[in-house]
């Protein structure tokens, strides 16, 4: 389906030189988003801002109101060929930011029933502002343009409030990836583990599916003092972390693919010397295949009961499915590497290691092949191991790598539309 490698599109040389003209654009759109974070399903400035900007330039059609906030625009070149998708995602996190930056998030909401802190700590307004800029230069372009452009806009990819939905998943039900149907999504993300500047990629499975389970363990109230009269749902739950452990450590193959069964949350009790009735617990599991999936779901499910069961106890699971693993389609990544490595330079593309973080890009890949790739933001001088990663309070990207990401996006939905029109 994809030759690989792809030969750089006509355009290569227009849009490197176009991308730098409006890098400080770019710059400025990303600190005003910075300054200005939205909470998922909530992007309503955010969304403005974009969907007028996709207006003033012209594009073909601008929808609005995709998945609540999603705006998804399609540019016609005036060229006969295929479509092309490409994907920047708008929300924040409930995050007080720690970073002294005169364009700091002072931002607070309302977050599942509770004031927080917004920041754009997973570097999403850096996306949003690199799409705006591959937007303004391919439109620039557009007599030279073979094919079409759609820029998928999207909320709530760190998921929406508890009792919505939203993200990749109500986009695509609700018809971004129809009319034109494109041949090929690519997407891309800043991250605090590569150096400036750096490209990295991975074929096949790349980013975790992301499932998310409670457990509510159910004993009987009772004297601390006086265990004996009831059942205790504490030491029920400490039993169940030490047992869910050996789910990943004894149960599944890890030369096959590895896995993570987390508990992040246990709540119960209102003092100390009262053994409550029962006991909540939340957690996360992590997986790179899809049967493996399954069968951890099945075996977290069966131990809870079992150790409950043990201690007199009972117990409810409940598991959800958020986000399926990120693949990338292998023989897209193989013809499209070349095109990283022309606009980093060979020296700055690695092929990097899987990551147990999760993406609702992969929503997309279920849809069309796809290619999502990661574009280091640590600044020249330090060193990747020593600075925050994303989701930390104290996330800093160097606007230096925006520019990078404008022209990588750029470059890989250019080569695959030339490349694509020369295959037919």
């Amino acid at each position: 389906m994809f030759e690989a490698p792809v030969t750089a599109s006509s355009l290569a040389a227009s849009i490197d030189a176009a991308a730098h003209e409006i890098q400080s654009r770019v710059i400025a759109w990303r600190r005003d988003f910075h300054a200005n974070p939205e909470l998922g399903n909530r992007e309503f400035r955010t969304a403005g801002i974009v969907a007028e900007h996709l207006k003033k330039l012209g594009l073909d059609e601008v929808r609005t109101g995709v998945a609540h906030t999603g705006v998804v625009g399609l540019l016609k070149g005036a060229l006969p060929g295929p479509v092309v998708a490409l994907r920047a995602d708008m929300d924040a996190l409930p995050v007080a930011e720690e970073v002294d930056l005169p364009f700091a998030s002072k931002v607070k909401a309302q977050w599942n029933g509770e004031s927080v802190g917004v920041m754009h700590a997973c570097g999403h307004d850096a996306h949003v502002a690199i799409l705006m800029g591959v937007a303004e230069v391919l439109a620039g372009l557009r007599g030279q343009l073979r094919g079409s452009v759609k820029f998928l806009f999207q909320p709530a990819e760190e998921l929406p409030p508890e009792g919505e939905d939203g993200g990749a998943k109500m986009m695509i039900a609700e018809g971004a990836m129809e009319k034109p149907v494109p041949q090929a999504v690519f997407g891309l993300h800043v991250t605090s583990r590569l150096p400036l500047g750096v490209l990295g990629y991975r074929p096949g499975p790349a980013m975790a599916s992301a499932d998310s389970f409670s457990i509510k363990v159910d004993g009987r109230q009772t004297h601390g003092a006086m265990p004996w009269f009831g059942v205790d749902p504490i030491v029920t739950a400490a039993q169940l972390v030490l047992g869910l452990q050996t789910v990943v450590s004894r149960q599944v193959d890890l030369t096959r693919e590895p896995a993570v069964v987390t508990i992040g949350m246990i709540k119960g009790g209102v003092r100390q010397n009262i053994i409550p009735d029962s006991v909540e617990m939340r957690g996360t599991i992590r997986t790179f295949d899809e049967e493996m999936r399954d069968d951890v779901h099945e075996r977290v499910t069966s131990i809870s009961e079992g150790i409950a069961r043990s201690a007199r106890a009972t117990c409810t699971v409940c598991i959800n499915k958020n986000y399926p693993v990120t693949v990338n389609d292998p023989a897209l990544t193989e013809a499209m590497a070349p095109t990283l490595e022309r606009v980093a330079g060979a020296d700055k593309v690695q092929v990097v290691q899987k990551v147990m973080g999760s993406e609702d890009f992969s929503f997309f890949q279920r849809v069309v092949p796809g290619l999502f790739f990661f574009l280091g933001v640590v600044p020249e001088d330090k060193d990747p191991k020593d600075v925050a990663p994303n989701h930390s309070p104290r996330f800093f990207i160097d606007e230096k790598s925006l520019v990078v990401g404008v022209r990588a996006l750029a470059n890989v939905a250019c080569d695959f539309l030339e490349a694509r029109r020369a295959a037919r």
